[in-house]
């Protein structure tokens, strides 16, 4: 049996709404560690309250695949609650079962148990959750591990090769009980990616063409914090024999978003904040499953990588993140605002070059307002330096920063 390993941060989270009468989502991609946290909190309930009955069911699990509909889950639930004790209820990728919101929404208003659930489909929530749900649930957004939690579960210090191994392998969880080899990290993380493309997208979604759909992958991964549209995906794929219209793209590029592979981050004004119609960036979820199809190269892909990281981090922090464009086509990477805050940051390799200094704090100088402003590199020399008001920081005390 694994060890499971505590993550403090999501359980505090969850942890005020336990024993209250409004139904716990947790969202995120596949394998992100969603099931390990619902069974943690199941743990910590279990010792809150001893005598408690806990309900458990994973459509994971072969014992549970004749669960099928919300008919055949309000048959199995119901014989199962108890009069006389606290029920609690934990169900694990959830959208397996069809129409499960509605057992849900019965359960609820009856306040016949508290419930937990799993999905690994944005489209739960924009389509069966909010329909029937609408004010009776919360979400919590579930991510691969950041940096400091990456370095708890590997057991490793701060060091350039641990650093190098976040970049390369990424943040899955389970990758903590495998060998560091590439070989063996990437056959993991490459079935892994299968199974989110075949079950959370190509079912789901209904996709025909998967090998349009693998195509767009890569070069989606391949132009990592590039900005691109889909009338460009377009033409590019025409130029590679691919007859592909633009509407197609972004149906496609839906797809992978609502599977939490991707995430698209669109582009604003940085004087007014203004979003642009034309023009986004994507990320992935996790680096190591960018990494894994890619014929991957740390040397050339690191500037991808790095500035990936600093999304992720930016996204885990619970920022809203946006690319920033300013008068003169100057552009900032990341814009980020939570609630009345707001920070800037650009994201390089290294500084060694004076044209790309007075880029990269050039840019930033010029956005008039005294919000903390960060550029973020791999350069040793100057980490934690401060140029007019500019932090310049390692990548690895950036990531370990509570922003």
């Amino acid at each position: 049996m694994i060890h499971l390993i505590n993550r403090p941060y999501y359980t505090s989270l969850i942890k005020p709404f336990i024993n209250k009468n409004i139904i716990k989502v947790l969202t995120g991609q596949r394998r992100v560690g969603k099931s390990c946290i619902l069974q943690q909190l199941q743990q910590q309930i279990l010792d809150m309250t001893p005598n408690a009955n806990s309900i458990y069911i994973n459509k994971e699990y072969d014992e549970f695949s004749s669960i099928r509909t919300h008919e055949e889950l309000s048959a199995y639930i119901a014989p199962r609650l108890c009069n006389d004790r606290a029920n609690y209820l934990f169900i694990d990728e959830v959208q397996d079962i069809q129409g499960f919101e509605h057992s849900l929404r019965s359960l609820q208003a009856q306040d016949a148990c508290d419930i937990y659930i799993t999905g690994s489909n944005a489209t739960m929530l924009s389509s069966e959750l909010s329909t029937y749900l609408a004010g009776r649930y919360v979400e919590f957004h579930i991510h691969s591990l950041t940096y400091p939690e990456f370095l708890t579960f590997h057991r490793l210090e701060p060091s350039t090769q641990s650093l190098r191994h976040y970049l390369t392998f990424g943040g899955l969880p389970y990758l903590a009980h495998l060998p560091q080899q590439q070989e063996i990290v990437f056959e993991y993380l490459g079935n892994v990616f299968s199974t989110i493309l075949l079950k959370d997208i190509v079912k789901r979604e209904g996709i025909r063409n998967v090998d349009f759909l693998e195509s767009l992958v890569l070069y989606t991964a391949d132009n990592v914090g590039s900005l691109f549209s889909a009338n460009n995906i377009s033409r590019y794929l025409k130029s590679q024999h691919v007859n592909i219209s633009p509407l197609q793209v972004i149906n496609y590029l839906r797809s992978l978003q609502q599977a939490y592979l991707i995430h698209k981050v669109r582009r604003v004004d940085v004087a007014g904040l203004k979003t642009f119609e034309i023009g986004e960036k994507y990320y992935f979820e996790d680096l190591g499953l960018r990494n894994c199809h890619l014929g991957f190269n740390l040397q050339n892909d690191i500037h991808k990588l790095i500035e990936n990281a600093v999304y992720l981090h930016l996204l885990h922090n619970r920022f809203e993140v946006f690319t920033g464009q300013q008068s003169g086509g100057r552009e900032i990477d990341f814009v980020a605002r939570r609630g009345d805050s707001v920070l800037y940051v650009q994201a390089t390799y290294q500084l060694l070059e004076e044209a790309t200094r007075q880029r990269e704090f050039g840019n930033l100088l010029a956005i008039p307002n005294n919000y903390p402003k960060y550029v973020v590199s791999l350069d040793e020399w100057t980490s934690g330096s401060n140029i007019n008001g500019i932090y310049h920081l390692h990548l690895a005390e950036f990531l370990q920063m509570k922003l």
